[in-house]
């Protein structure tokens, strides 16, 4: 069954968790999708999962439409958000409808994601009328890594504390259907969520939201060697792959691979007279 927009919302009020993972390509968000993954993100995170870049900030409109449209084609079930990369909403209310407009038309996806709090919800707002769902992301913000100074929790001091908790109450008033909350204390992010009437999907915030979000090559052991504090790995699926080219490697040079099954067979009269 499709989910949308009301599924999500009726999973909150009924006390259902929510699952989401970060996909970027058809044959993952088809593998997710059949697992039954209630949302897939596509996230600018792509630009160092998937691209190589050490940050968020290279991302480009058609980097996420790109890869948007091939996770939408792959899945059939789950709701598709795709991230609005940085500059893509900053610059205007105009700008960032049309650049919201754009990802949506182009990669059929069901709602776009953004990140800040008050400063954002102009354009919230303004996305919102144009009947383009919007998911907000507080506390750590990637894109504002800068400005940040680093990757930091958010959110510890009582004022930054309060600060966020208007900022979700914001987001929520401007019309965003669900917002992200990142790398903030779990007992704040607790509280917010308590305070919401939309879903909140926590990334570092503890399991009191009501839902989970992780980058997948995170969660299977397939991107670096440094693990988040709030990353479980469900599986070594990196070990995995890097095994499996071992030996097909070895196949290969040691002459197994292919196999007399994994060839195709012609008439032995028709070779003789090739001869």
């Amino acid at each position: 069954m499709k989910v949308t927009v009301s599924t999500l919302q009726k999973m909150k009020d009924n006390g259902e968790r929510i699952s989401m993972l970060t996909a970027y390509d058809y044959s993952t968000a088809k593998l997710f999708d059949e697992s039954g993954i209630h949302t897939m993100l596509v996230g600018d995170s792509l630009g160092m999962t998937m691209l190589g870049y050490d940050s968020t900030i290279p991302v480009t409109v058609e980097d996420m439409i790109h890869h948007g449209a091939a996770v939408v084609r792959g899945a059939k079930e789950a709701l598709i958000v795709v991230d609005m990369p940085f500059l893509s909403y900053h610059t205007s209310v105009y700008d960032a409808v049309v650049n919201a407009g754009r990802i949506m038309k182009e990669t059929g996806c069901t709602a776009v994601k953004l990140e800040g709090g008050k400063d954002v919800c102009p354009q919230i707002e303004a996305i919102v009328k144009a009947q383009i769902p919007v998911c907000a992301h507080i506390g750590l913000t990637p894109q504002s890594v800068n400005a940040f100074g680093g990757f930091r929790v958010q959110g510890k001091s009582e004022e930054a504390a309060k600060e966020l908790i208007e900022a979700a109450l914001a987001v929520e008033k401007a019309g965003a259907f669900m917002v992200v909350l990142e790398g903030i204390p779990a007992k704040l992010a607790s509280i917010i969520t308590s305070k919401l009437h939309i879903p909140t999907i926590g990334i570092g915030a503890g399991a009191d939201c009501d839902g989970q979000v992780l980058v997948y090559q995170d969660m299977l052991a397939m991107y670096g060697n440094f693990v988040p504090k709030f990353v479980k790995q469900f599986a070594q699926v990196g070990e995995v792959m890097k095994g499996a080219v071992a030996d097909y490697m070895k196949e290969v040079q040691e002459g197994t691979f292919p196999a007399k099954e994994h060839t195709y067979a012609i008439d032995d009269d028709i070779i003789e007279k090739l001869y």
